[in-house]
């Protein structure tokens, strides 16, 4: 062990940890709830040397009055708490609604005046094939479309980030936040809501594709109309939301997903969702030009089926990730565009915790993600997708940080830019799991005192410049070559008693 003290080799190793605040720390009416119940906790935050926390501002509360009507000043008070306690910040722009999804304790909807537009207008919402819609995040068929006023959902987001950038002036001056997570679809993430529980999907079902309203139905026509195909249409071999692969045409070994039109269709589902990023971020860039911080964007863990030749999960989500197609370092390389941070999740899990017919592969997964990423020269951050509270967890979570371990001589090899640890709650602060994870934050520190300044461990924060050149799609598509992901060591610095576990 490492005595407790700074030493600027191993300080280099240093991995800051953030906590996720309550998702309904400013509730639906836009009130700071219980400021002095998150004083305390923030307090216990700070004395077990945690870095930062992350915070979901919900364009539903602070945009529910009507079109441009900003109100922060509960989120203002909370930063203003935050800052207080030493604590830096994660702000997620949150466009998507709370509710609907695992872990969703409270209920916030999307604004109700752009919500009245459904009314009118339902196609503006993801529609699976059987019509029904999903009123979690805007349809990105809608994205230029000027429908809320005169105004598209582009417009919209980045009206909302100028308004959070002029309202947060001081914090964004005084340097509290750190950087800004752009919600992209559903729970904040990058993909289509291919498994929403409202509707009836349960774990590990395949899921459905979600572009069958009429703004991205005509959008691929048109498209396979320029392919020379007018003849192909949306899937309609592709089962239903609790479907295994085997069960539908087209994932079963053989399937539609092999053929010609199969690709043609899962290269637009995808490429529209890169497009979706690519658009929003640069709204972001400009909307934050000059502020030192990081853009980051959420990708999400979709870990069934992933053993699986189809990996049916995956594509339903708008992840085109087979064997022989690398499905997210063309994220990570339309990200370099704008030197955005790829957060992901589920970097808790282990293969040896899912049920062997789900052919699940957490550990695989967020080997190929986090070695996109690192190949594509972008900072990847992670979280965890699930409340866990054990060192079987955490040892994973440590791996997965530094796959290679500490290097007591400087920077390791491999290394996130941060963690994200889900969630504060009263469970995490049991005097028995605080002292766990007060262990973690140390370990995740490479056993050196907190360190305020990001610069002193990691790259430098300078003030954010104009985003480069739009990439080319074909340049984008060349980073679907797959690659062998980086190796992971199977123990790195873990807790003692459980490394020969996760091995």
């Amino acid at each position: 062990m490492v005595p407790a003290s700074t030493n600027d080799a191993l300080l280099a190793n240093y991995v800051p940890v953030f906590v996720m605040l309550p998702l309904g720390v400013v509730n639906a009416e836009n009130v700071f709830e219980d400021p002095d119940g998150l004083r305390e906790q923030l307090k216990q935050l700070r004395a077990a040397d945690v870095d930062g926390v992350m915070v979901d501002v919900w364009w539903g509360i602070i945009e529910s009055k009507g079109p441009k009507s900003c109100e922060w000043g509960a989120y203002r008070e909370l930063f203003k708490m935050v800052q207080e306690e030493g604590l830096k910040l994660q702000a997620i722009m949150s466009f998507h609604q709370c509710g609907g999804n695992v872990g969703d304790a409270v209920y916030i909807p999307i604004p109700q005046w752009v919500r009245d537009v459904a009314a009118a207008n339902p196609d503006i919402f993801y529609t699976n094939r059987s019509g029904t819609r999903n009123p979690e995040y805007l349809s990105l068929g809608v994205d230029n479309e000027p429908l809320f006023g005169g105004r598209t959902a582009v417009e919209l987001y980045s009206d909302f980030m100028k308004s959070f950038r002029e309202n947060m002036a001081d914090f964004l001056h005084a340097r509290l936040i750190t950087d800004i997570e752009v919600g992209l679809g559903p729970a904040g993430e990058l993909r289509y809501p291919s498994y929403p529980q409202v509707q009836g999907w349960s774990f590990p079902g395949i899921g459905e594709f979600q572009c069958y309203d009429k703004y991205l139905t005509a959008d691929f026509r048109q498209a396979a109309a320029e392919a020379g195909h007018p003849e192909w249409k949306l899937p309609d071999d592709a089962g239903e939301y609790n479907d295994t692969p085997e069960k539908t045409k087209f994932f079963a070994e053989s399937g539609t997903y092999l053929t010609e039109r199969g690709k043609f269709f899962l290269t637009w589902y995808s490429n529209k969702l890169l497009k979706h990023a690519d658009q929003i971020l640069d709204r972001a860039n400009q909307a934050f030009l000059g502020c030192k911080l990081k853009l980051a964007i959420k990708v999400s863990g979709v870990h069934w089926w992933y053993k699986d030749d189809s990996h049916a999960a995956e594509l339903t989500a708008g992840y085109y990730n087979l064997t022989l197609r690398d499905g997210y370092r063309t994220i990570a390389r339309q990200l370099t565009r704008h030197d955005a941070i790829l957060n992901f999740t589920c970097v808790e899990m282990r293969d040896s915790e899912q049920p062997e017919e789900a052919k699940s592969g957490p550990e695989e997964l967020v080997q190929q993600v986090l070695s996109a990423a690192w190949r594509e020269g972008i900072e990847v951050a992670c979280e965890n997708a699930l409340n866990r509270y054990d060192t079987a967890a955490y040892n994973v979570m440590l791996r997965n940080a530094r796959p290679n371990g500490i290097n007591p001589n400087g920077p390791p090899k491999l290394r996130i830019s941060a963690l994200t640890y889900l969630r504060l709650s009263d469970v995490l602060l049991e005097s028995e799991n605080l002292a766990t994870f007060k262990l973690f934050v140390k370990k995740m520190h490479a056993d050196q005192d907190y360190c305020p300044d990001s610069q002193n461990f990691f790259k430098p924060i300078r003030p954010m410049k104009r985003s480069k050149p739009e990439i080319p799609m074909e340049k984008i598509l060349e980073a679907t070559e797959p690659l062998e992901p980086y190796p992971f060591d199977p123990v790195t610095d873990m807790f003692s008693d459980e490394a020969s576990e996760t091995s």
